[in-house]
């Protein structure tokens, strides 16, 4: 998998690609309980049915949430034509003065103990600096390979219409990895958390550092949802490393959740999180 698709290196095309993926995608904060819903099927679909990673939180109506999402915003990037939902992610903020877990990030919840590095470990730094994203889901009908130049898939999120995508559609496929990792971490910059940790599987991590995201392991391997450790990275390496093709990316986003971040205070929705 590449950071821009089929290994893209003159740098014009890879600009066209960016432009592409941004006029054919929307990077949506969830700030309606609906949309915090469509989120959690997403989530539902793939690691409930599709991966058996987790049981479903609410079987009727097809939902995947945990206690953590209650000090979580959440982010979606909607395929403009269609209206899919082709992917979410969470950015996860602990609170000290709630009581456990919702005082600590995820993964210091299932695996605390194989967080081995000396300094790099959420207890050893400053509280309400850093946060986690978590719950990075790709919807499988912007995952599979196709050979046909045009396909049709059947969607059971858009009432069992037909979905065609084109090759030139299916080409931006391969950034949704990235663009949600991306939307993640601008959304956290907003919030003015400098310090990021996330459980990844192997592919991951090589994945984003493609990108200029190059991450410190900060954990031993563990079995939960297949062979995965913990990462650490800081707004400095972040920030530094990114790739020059991927800023005109990254600011899309930045400028486009500060305009929500604001209509969700407006709202008074997850204050107490963002303040």
């Amino acid at each position: 998998m590449s950071a821009l698709p089929l290994q893209v290196k003159n740098k014009d095309a890879s600009a066209v690609f960016i432009t592409r993926f941004i006029q054919e995608f929307k990077f949506k904060l969830c700030i309606t309980e609906h949309e915090k819903q469509l989120a959690y099927r997403l989530r539902h679909d793939v690691y409930c049915e599709e991966l058996e990673y987790e049981e479903a939180s609410d079987p009727i109506k097809k939902l995947e949430f945990d206690i953590h999402d209650q000090n979580s915003i959440h982010c979606l990037i909607e395929h403009r034509r269609t209206g899919l939902v082709a992917g979410c992610v969470r950015v996860v903020m602990p609170q000290a003065s709630r009581p456990h877990p919702l005082n600590q990030l995820p993964l210091q919840s299932y695996g605390s103990q194989s967080l081995t590095h000396a300094e790099l470990h959420p207890d050893k730094l400053a509280q309400g600096s850093y946060y986690e994203i978590s719950r990075l889901a790709v919807n499988r009908l912007f995952r599979i390979k196709l050979k046909d130049s045009s396909t049709s898939l059947e969607s059971s999120t858009t009432n069992h219409n037909v979905t065609f995508f084109s090759t030139e559609e299916r080409q931006l496929f391969p950034l949704l990895a990235t663009g949600l990792f991306v939307t993640g971490y601008a959304l956290g910059r907003q919030l003015g958390k400098i310090q990021v940790f996330a459980m990844m599987e192997p592919s991951l991590p090589r994945l984003l550092a493609l990108t200029g995201f190059h991450f410190t392991k900060v954990g031993e391997t563990i079995n939960f949802h297949g062979r995965r450790s913990a990462y650490y990275i800081n707004k400095q390496q972040s920030e530094s490393g990114l790739k020059k093709s991927l800023l005109p990316l990254y600011l899309h986003i930045q400028q486009t959740l500060a305009l929500q971040l604001e209509e969700m205070l407006a709202q008074d929705v997850s204050t107490s999180l963002i303040t």
